[in-house]
């Protein structure tokens, strides 16, 4: 492939990767926005644990409805649709009606706080749309334009773009509570100027509102990029197709590429019975499982409670915050070792480093916040790291790559729908663990729930470094259809 060739996947690359950094950046967003909210809605443990994990609630549903609609119309209308709901979500995020300070000359339209407390849970829930959508979508996206040979590093670029939203999310978290300083979250019913109530007064508003111009940009680009070929083809536009596989990978290995997805999707029926058939269990298995196992570890709380676990062990909100900056650069430059190494040393065995390092970092986090330790973060950046290489990246890539071109979208939708509903489990009871069996005791949980991931992946994950969708889906009709 020459360079503009090369240049041209990995622009493409990147526009579909933004749905991943809106993905990181909406779940870490809120994590500075918990204390002010809690503060401002007066929420109980439960009801802050709905507000966050109400995004997660809207992911799965994203999933469901991905599954119906990428294989139907193809996937970059589908990524479109994610991106209207980004936008949608990130503007009403911000701009739920005012209910406290001076409302005899408000800033917005006002209401009570019960209003306004459904008002944003509404539109959380319509950005989880989006990004259950995108986390069907962009993976499959991806892996289908990409060569064999590179189809796993561009793929953990989806999971890189997430841990670079993660770890700017964070950072406009602290950036905007250092400025806003003393005076932050203090609702006064003296006059105010927009920006004031915006970034100082409700900075959780500010927070939200900060993840519009990327949601925008994001809708926009989605214009620009071409459809997957590999669907174009399962839909009988193959002169289409061609014509995209000649401009990324050149004409003479464009046309071998077809020659060996047509042979391959004429052989595929698509739908869900295709998805049933025997040499698909062991498949259909992992694309549930492993993205389960995934969140079980407890990613998800971590990520969305940042400042308030690692508050509960140093006692101070603004290095709590700046402890989050530093779990989002971690999880970026341990993401970045998974795509470094991803076609070196493969996905199973960076799979079994890392979900054992995951297990090992737990207990220690378990272990240190049993004593009382103020040095509970060295262990939980360990397992940031732990999974970040490994349990990270490689869910996307595997669940994104082990299944034929008819039925990748409504396979990879299950994976991803697996996966959103045990982070929202997770995020729902994480504030409620936290208050009855202590911080000790919830990490604790999340280790032991760690092992059985530890035996599955022995067992049953096959190694597809340098192996073409093809080539995978046929090795698991010779070794199960038998």
């Amino acid at each position: 492939m020459n360079q503009k060739k090369h240049r041209y996947l990995y622009a493409i690359s990147f526009v579909s990767t933004i749905g991943g950094f809106l993905f990181g950046y909406d779940t870490a967003i809120i994590s500075g926005c918990n204390t002010f909210l809690e503060q401002h809605f007066e929420l109980t443990p439960s009801m802050l644990g709905w507000v966050v994990s109400s995004a997660l609630l809207g992911t799965i549903f994203g999933c469901i409805i991905s599954s119906m609609i990428t294989d139907r119309f193809g996937r970059k209308k589908t990524l479109i649709l994610a991106a209207s709901c980004l936008t949608i979500s990130a503007i009403g995020s911000m701009l739920p009606p005012q209910f406290s300070g001076n409302l005899e000359n408000p800033m917005w339209l006002t209401s009570n706080a019960s209003f306004a407390f459904d008002f944003l849970i509404i539109f959380r829930i319509i950005g989880g749309f989006g990004v259950g959508i995108t986390s069907v979508v962009a993976p499959i996206y991806i892996s289908e334009l990409a060569l064999s040979q590179n189809r796993g590093k561009l793929v953990s670029l989806y999971q890189f773009s997430i841990t670079l939203g993660i770890l700017l999310a964070f950072l406009i978290d602290w950036i905007i509570l250092h400025q806003a300083g003393v005076r932050a979250g203090v609702i006064s019913s003296e006059p105010s100027g927009f920006f004031n109530w915006l970034f100082v007064d409700e900075l959780w508003r500010g927070m939200f509102g900060t993840e519009i111009p990327i949601a925008i940009s994001f809708l926009l680009l989605l214009f620009v990029i071409p459809e997957s070929p590999r669907w174009l083809v399962s839909r009988g536009r193959h002169d289409e197709a061609l014509k995209i596989m000649i401009k990324i990978d050149g004409k003479d290995l464009a046309e071998l590429q077809m020659a060996e997805i047509e042979e391959m999707v004429n052989a595929e029926k698509g739908g869900i019975k295709e998805l049933l058939q025997p040499f698909l269990r062991v498949p259909l298995w992992i694309g549930i499982l492993l993205p389960i196992f995934s969140h079980l570890s407890g990613i998800a709380a971590i990520m969305y409670f940042a400042p308030n676990i690692i508050n509960e062990s140093i006692q101070s909100v603004e290095n709590a915050f700046l402890g989050a900056v530093l779990v989002g650069v971690i999880n970026c430059l341990f993401t970045f070792v998974a795509i470094n190494n991803i076609e070196k040393f493969g996905r199973r065995k960076l799979l079994l480093i890392g979900v054992t390092g995951v297990f090992v970092s737990l207990s220690g986090v378990s272990f240190l916040f049993a004593i009382e330790s103020k040095f509970v973060i060295i262990p939980l950046l360990m397992y940031v790291a732990s999974f970040a290489f490994s349990f990270g990246p490689i869910v996307w890539v595997i669940i994104s790559e082990i299944f034929p071109t008819q039925i990748r979208g409504l396979a990879v939708s299950l994976g991803s729908f697996s996966l959103m509903l045990t982070g929202f489990v997770i995020t729902l009871t994480n504030p409620i663990l936290i208050q009855t069996v202590m911080p000790s005791g919830t990490f604790l949980i999340y280790a032991i729930l760690v092992l059985p991931a530890i035996w599955f992946i022995w067992k049953f994950i096959p190694e597809t470094k340098g192996k073409s969708l093809e080539e995978i889906e046929k090795y698991w009709r010779i070794k199960y259809e038998q």
